[in-house]
């Protein structure tokens, strides 16, 4: 992994929203479930968690779609109300942090997941076999996943 030098800029595709990110991303990995498919009008979309603390939008006003999540929780997509490209997601039940559409970065040439998600819903196509780990459906436990993440993280930060 190359790790890229903080903070980490992005924004919206037409430029009217901008954010900057002070701390090192918490994961990143491949959704391909049926929900992230139909947003991103793609086979997957890539999330990266970030901490909410660290998050900031630098210009420009997102606007919000509310709804109910799997988790019977409510989850907010913030998109651009010029090109309607989604930005982030956060969730009520997750406030300390949120899911930032990792090709939103201004820099993308650095990501590699830590894991794919949902796989049982990828499209026929895609293959798993460079040993990323894979789940079926949304892991229970995410804290193997993102120690392996700040491992990469940490280990590029040094260079080693």
């Amino acid at each position: 992994m190359r790790r890229p030098n903080l903070p980490l800029s992005g924004g919206c595709r037409c430029g009217a929203i901008r954010y900057e990110l002070t701390a090192p991303p918490l994961m990143l990995y491949a959704c391909h479930c049926t929900n992230c498919q139909r947003q991103s009008g793609s086979a997957m979309t890539l999330n990266m968690p970030v901490p909410a603390a660290a998050f900031r939008i630098v210009q420009g006003t997102p606007r919000g779609w509310r709804r109910p999540n799997a988790a019977e929780s409510y989850s907010t997509s913030w998109f651009c109300g010029d090109c309607s490209g989604r930005i982030y997601g956060s969730q009520d039940d997750r406030p300390e942090m949120h899911f930032l559409r990792a090709g939103t970065l201004d820099d993308t040439g650095w990501l590699e997941p830590a894991a794919h998600f949902f796989t049982r819903s990828a499209q026929p196509w895609e293959r798993f076999e460079d040993g990323t780990p894979t789940f079926e459906t949304m892991p229970e436990d995410f804290a193997a996943l993102r120690a392996t993440w700040k491992a990469q993280w940490e280990a590029a930060e040094s260079g080693a």
